[in-house]
């Protein structure tokens, strides 16, 4: 028996789209195509078998409560694979739940990524870039992500380059306003710009 059918064995779905991918009737494309909703991490667990996870920030937090000071473990964590990228955050009393629960939300945040070659520069028509400009914000940040042609690389902090790595997209500019030390916030802002380009999704 496959790794991958005694998963589906023991995975007891919780909604409806969860028995229609358990049952091999559904496809990834199709879940966004129809913009359902994805509410367990086990869907894009076997629609979407190889996500790469990379942990953004971990940062300790502090809380006054009535018995005293309590301290806990925060991550950001994004994950993605060639098209598609998915940013979630949680806390715990230690890294390893934390970072466990925040790749559970970030699956269940997954996007598809719009790419292309809006850069009139190249022309190539390619899916090297993204295909127009776009903006996102986060907090006090704003971040405007520009089609690049092909071969400049990704022009942009390091924050941002993992997260547009990830994505699949190798090429772009990008402009950054505000606090951009707060990494959480800008991962974000870059995700948001990413899913605002998903209203603009004409097949280009």
């Amino acid at each position: 028996m496959s790794r991958k059918r005694d998963f589906n064995e023991k995975w007891i779905p919780r909604t409806k789209l969860g028995e229609l991918v358990q049952q091999g009737l559904i496809t990834l494309d199709k879940v966004f195509a129809n913009n359902l909703v994805v509410k367990e991490k086990q869907i894009i667990d076997i629609l979407l078998p190889q996500l790469n996870e990379s942990v953004i920030t971990i940062n300790m937090v502090q809380q006054m409560t009535a018995s005293g000071q309590r301290s806990r473990f925060k991550a950001v964590v994004i994950v993605g694979a060639d098209g598609f990228l998915g940013v979630g955050a949680a806390k715990s009393r230690e890294v390893g739940p934390a970072i466990r629960k925040a790749i559970d939300r970030a699956k269940i945040n997954i996007i598809p990524v719009l790419r292309g070659c809006g850069s009139k520069e190249c022309g190539c028509g390619g899916s090297h870039s993204i295909p127009f400009r776009i903006e996102g914000k986060c907090g006090s940040i704003r971040i405007k992500l520009i089609p690049a042609p092909a071969g400049v690389g990704l022009a942009c902090a390091d924050k941002v380059k993992q997260v547009l790595k990830l994505a699949g997209i190798e090429d772009i500019w990008s402009k950054t306003f505000g606090d951009t030390r707060t990494s959480e916030n800008l991962v974000k802002a870059t995700f948001d710009a990413l899913k605002r380009m998903q209203k603009y999704n004409f097949n280009l």
